[in-house]
């Protein structure tokens, strides 16, 4: 691994960065918080009111309902989702494919051979078609017994909402075009089992997909909890911390050069935080840094399953009374997923997020994958290899017990053989590879990564440079690098 770290490293060239400098250093570049805004403030509250009120009205969308019955049931209800992608399309003049991957499935919570669908909207990119992006929420609902496919199941915030974000975000950004690829997608059999996320996500590496990241929304339309706590001001992003794609495999590496932090998903997960914090939305990304909920889980992890990076946006504060119940009175308190305990302007909010997170990434470039070398010496190099449409790359550094990017230096993305004094010192680029060298910066103390900005300046999420810090599949190393 030393040798062929040091043929890298051959590619790098100083930066004088004194440590008492490198304090002060923060990114010059940001995700451009002015066109994002514009299309942020085009989600509408009275749309997902209107579709969340739609997607109750077919009475249950248990994934074992009715998949022919015209008004009721989980088929109306993709065929209404389908309706409605189509109507997107053709006000962009065909600007969407729509497809309904499905598979037939049995299972715990599937006694019968039943054929699970989702409806899916793909957006292709004009300049990067194969490098794609995902929102998506589940359209099935359930009861207090996750078997019972007739009862009145509205299933408004679980998932009405996730599903509302997805419409509202085809709706947005269908007028607009996007360098990658964006895919919107209502999802069936969350509630059995996550059937529908591990649909597509095959579906997407069947057709080599690059999934750069899936953002799956999954309650996201209440603000105040059963106990009384409301928290309309946050929204919870979980993000795994070491990728679990990988396994055994994966961890000795880390265990030897870092990354317990640093999977992809949990730069995702810094990424949103981050712009949250610039488009100015009154909600702030409360990152958990857990890959669900205690003890539960979503469509995100079928992703994370096919090595895809992937997060689960959720509300801050759940109300247990308004999920998995049946609707009832009991000592005075009202139970089941109804859209009036539903809080549309939080939902826009969160929805708003989405749609300006989705339209960022398909506009950066792919991520870097990044190396480092530095052991038992003062300095670091950073190595990464050059990606298509980057106009420059930022190299950021943070402690490694702090929660977000600390410190960054812009380098100019550079042709083959090609040298440019810029800042402190030259950068050379060749072969595919760029590099830099980080003096009085001691490996030891620091995680290192790499992010790439288009020439309008919107940045990628960071890849970190750790074993699995890469966004794309894991794959082993040769045996003579281990």
């Amino acid at each position: 691994m030393k040798r062929s770290l040091h043929v890298l490293a051959a590619l790098c060239v100083t930066i004088a960065c004194a440590a008492d400098a490198q304090r002060s250093r923060r990114s010059a570049v940001a995700v451009r918080p002015a066109p994002l805004t514009e299309l942020a403030d085009q989600v509408s509250e009275a749309a997902l009111r209107a579709t969340v009120e739609r997607l109750v009205s077919f009475g249950t969308r248990h994934t074992l309902s009715s998949q022919d019955h015209p008004t009721r049931g989980i088929g109306a209800s993709l065929r209404w989702t389908e309706g409605e992608f189509r109507r997107f399309s053709d006000a962009c003049g065909g600007c969407l494919e729509i497809a309904t991957p499905s598979d037939v499935v049995t299972g715990r919570r599937v006694p019968n051979p039943t054929r699970v669908t989702n409806v899916i909207a793909i957006q292709r990119g004009t300049t990067d078609p194969n490098r794609v992006i995902v929102i998506t929420g589940h359209i099935d609902s359930r009861v207090s017994d996750v078997m019972n496919a007739t009862a009145d199941a509205p299933g408004a915030n679980d998932d009405g909402s996730g599903t509302a974000a997805v419409i509202e975000a085809a709706r947005v950004l269908s007028r607009h075009r996007f360098p990658a690829t964006i895919v919107y997608a209502a999802l069936s059999g969350e509630e059995q089992g996550l059937l529908g996320g591990k649909i597509l996500a095959d579906y997407a590496r069947a057709r080599g997909w690059q999934v750069e990241a899936n953002l799956n929304n999954d309650i996201v339309g209440n603000s105040c909890g059963s106990d009384g706590v409301c928290d309309s001001a946050n929204v919870r992003v979980f993000s795994e911390g070491l990728r679990w794609q990988g396994g055994d495999q994966l961890r000795p590496q880390v265990r030897s050069l870092g990354g317990e932090n640093d999977s992809p998903s949990r730069n995702l997960s810094r990424y949103l935080a981050r712009l949250a914090g610039e488009l100015g939305l009154g909600l702030e990304v409360r990152q958990i840094w857990r890959n669900d909920r205690f003890g539960r889980g979503g469509d995100h992890t079928e992703f994370l399953n096919a090595g895809f990076p992937a997060v689960r946006f959720s509300v801050a504060v759940e109300n247990y009374d308004h999920q998995h119940q049946d609707l009832r009175v009991e000592n005075g308190v009202e139970y089941g997923d109804t859209v009036d305990k539903m809080d549309f302007a939080y939902l826009r909010r969160v929805t708003a997020l989405n749609v300006a997170a989705l339209a960022a990434l398909a506009r950066a470039p792919m991520p870097p994958e990044a190396q480092v070398e530095g052991a038992v010496q003062p300095n670091t190099h950073v190595m990464w290899n050059t990606v298509p449409g980057a106009a420059a790359y930022i190299v950021r550094w943070r402690r490694t017990d702090a929660n977000r990017w600390e410190h960054g230096y812009r380098v100019h993305a550079l042709g083959a053989d090609e040298v440019r004094v810029e800042g402190d010192g030259p950068t050379f680029g060749g072969a595919g590879r760029q590099g830099v060298l980080l003096r009085g910066i001691r490996i030891d103390d620091w995680v290192f990564g790499v992010s790439a900005v288009s020439p309008d300046g919107y940045e990628s999420p960071v890849a970190s440079a750790v074993p699995g810090g890469a966004f794309r599949p894991w794959t082993a190393p040769p045996a003579s690098t281990q």
